[in-house]
């Protein structure tokens, strides 16, 4: 392995990088920062997040800059203002030793009017997010013919954003005797186009394999019913007593939703979306990187930029529609030699997709069991036991105390006091999952030979009709199943949609061949009844009343499906054709 200095890396940033700790580079700096600064070839560079691209651009862009002249010699491009301002502030450690070069990052969210003002006063290095850069060209406070190095950085996810149009227009202002480097975890077909289109004579480093996630990754996941994936959330969190994770939802509501329930459970959580203001953001970050809260709830835009380098778990609630943003959120744990896990909480409808990722990663997930509610206590005690055990005491601060409570506890065995000890911190936990049920999904061939679990649903459909709800809740009717396509997931789905105002908990769902029963608090029954009636379900028109005790659901819906147009009641009925003669 060569030493940075080995590479070509002049003295002043040799002693900023040693002043930060780096020792040894990187493979991805290994191979990127001797080729900018000795060949004349653009660089296509995969590679995935935490791999120590900012070193690798930003070390020979700074050594190649002219510190005297004070016009703009490299423009940095990033997809989100986090990553903008985590590339601008790592540049201007690397130029610690470096007084007269000078960095401004520029991004949307902020005032432009002190951006514009920084610009005027004149800077080498423009770290920018394509929007706000096109709105500072167009005013013409930027030009960029001095440009001699551009990089594109998360370039894939830059595209995914809706930036192609951004970056051409941008690149039209370069000249065209200039370096370009673009990083990318993936390679779309967009990639190879601006790589054709912009780049010259453009070379491809891949740092370990294509698409690949970490070495240091195990990914496992948990397959359960899905109305059980809060609840599995909560027991793997439960289960990993120093658990500090980022969650990843699909959807802002999801990710607010999600973040809201944990903190009402009494979790250190909190949320990461599109819709908070720039500033909340900031603060939610912050208090995330300075492990405030442990647990980060997230969409994948807004995680963007958030770099840490020891999380122990990446939790997909439910799988990303593209394998690429697997990777990227795979990629986000296993850092810095660490080990990590990515964990996949999934229904039975989406293994098709997880047996798609392990195809294009070249891994195989594990698949675990839920943790059960004895094994989490355990775990828990043993975490405790094993904090008591090595926290630090200073006898001098408690030599006042300790003979007050001694006379006060004295009376305690070793054993009782252990106990209460023990039950300050748990007894909340154990009331929790006392007589709490197993939550697993179990598929047919799982199934064979194996005793029913506690949340198993009867076999046949007359026993699913003769169920109660559970104590506070309703049963509800619905007149589609699964002759219809109709599936648990659809119905979160219209009842997202359709309800306004709280978010309504759902609990047993028992889908039917030809409708629906599935149970929700009492509280909440009129309004999903008259939110979902009148609704529509593949051209459906949908019928819901309050399970009625008794009810023969599956001889009405019999006798329904055979009425004139109930099918489809936006459709007409085909004409009967007429008997041909013999």
């Amino acid at each position: 392995m060569k030493s940075f200095e080995e590479l070509g890396v002049d003295r002043p940033l040799l002693d900023a990088i040693k002043d930060m700790g780096f020792e040894n580079p990187m493979p991805v700096q290994e191979q990127v920062i001797p080729h900018l600064l000795n060949n004349d070839n653009d660089v296509v560079a995969l590679a995935q997040t935490g791999t120590g691209k900012t070193a690798a651009f930003g070390l020979p862009v700074l050594q190649r800059i002219n510190a005297d002249n004070n016009k703009p010699q490299a423009l940095i491009l990033s997809p989100t203002r986090e990553l903008c301002l985590q590339i601008a502030g790592d540049l201007a450690d690397f130029s610690k030793y470096m007084p007269k070069i000078r960095i401004i990052p520029v991004y949307g969210g902020s005032s432009i009017e002190s951006q514009i003002r920084s610009l005027r006063e004149g800077a080498q290095i423009i770290v920018a997010t394509p929007g706000r850069l096109i709105d500072l060209i167009n005013r013409g406070v930027v030009n960029l013919k001095n440009v001699h190095t551009v990089i594109l950085d998360e370039a894939d996810e830059m595209l995914n954003m809706g930036f192609l149009d951004s970056l051409n227009a941008i690149l039209e202002h370069v000249p065209d005797q200039r370096k370009m480097l673009m990083f990318s975890a993936t390679m779309p077909k967009e990639i190879s186009r601006i790589a054709k289109r912009y780049m010259h004579d453009p070379i491809e480093i891949v740092v370990g394999t294509r698409n690949e996630g970490s070495a240091n990754v195990r990914h496992i996941y948990y397959m359960v019913n899905a109305r059980d994936k809060y609840l599995a959330l909560k027991r793997i969190a439960d289960d990993n007593p120093d658990i500090y994770a980022i969650i990843f939802c699909r959807t802002r509501r999801d990710t607010q939703e999600i973040a809201d329930q944990l903190i009402t459970d009494g979790y250190n959580a909190d949320a990461l979306h599109g819709d908070l203001s720039q500033q909340q953001r900031d603060i939610v970050m912050k208090k995330f990187r300075d492990r405030v809260i442990s647990l980060l709830v997230a969409t994948d835009v807004a995680a963007r930029g958030l770099d840490v380098d020891d999380l122990t778990h990446v939790i997909n609630y439910g799988l990303p529609e593209d394998t690429a943003v697997y990777t990227h959120r795979s990629g986000r744990t296993g850092r810095a030699g660490k080990t990590g896990v990515s964990v996949a909480i999934i229904h039975s409808r989406e293994k098709g997709r997880l047996k798609e990722i392990e195809r294009i990663i070249g891994k195989k997930f594990e698949r675990k069991d839920v943790p059960t509610p004895e094994h989490i206590i355990e775990k828990q005690l043993y975490s405790l036991a094993d904090r008591i055990e090595r926290v630090k005491v200073d006898d001098t601060a408690m030599e006042k105390y300790t003979p007050g409570v001694i006379k006060k506890l004295g009376w305690l065995s070793s054993e009782d006091l252990i106990k209460r000890v023990l039950s300050l911190e748990f007894n909340r936990l154990i009331n929790y999952y006392k007589d709490a049920p197993s939550i697993d999904f179990i598929d047919d061939k799982q199934s064979k030979g194996k005793g029913k679990k506690e949340h198993d649903a009867p076999r046949n459909a007359k026993e699913k009709d003769r169920r109660t709800a559970e104590k506070g809740m309703e049963r509800i009717y619905i007149n589609v199943g699964k002759n219809d396509g109709f599936y648990a997931g659809n119905l979160i789905e219209m009842l997202n949609h359709e309800i306004k105002g709280p978010r309504v908990d759902v609990g047993r769902i028992d889908l039917m061949p030809g409708y629906s029963l599935f149970d929700v608090k009492s509280g909440d029954a009129r309004r999903v009844v008259d939110a979902l009636t009148g609704a529509d379900f593949l051209g459906r028109r949908i019928f819901s009343e309050v399970a009625k005790e008794g009810k023969d659901y599956a001889k009405a819906a019999a006798r329904k499906s055979k009425e004139k147009g109930f099918e489809r009641a936006d459709r007409p009925r085909k004409p009967k054709r007429p008997k041909r003669k013999s």
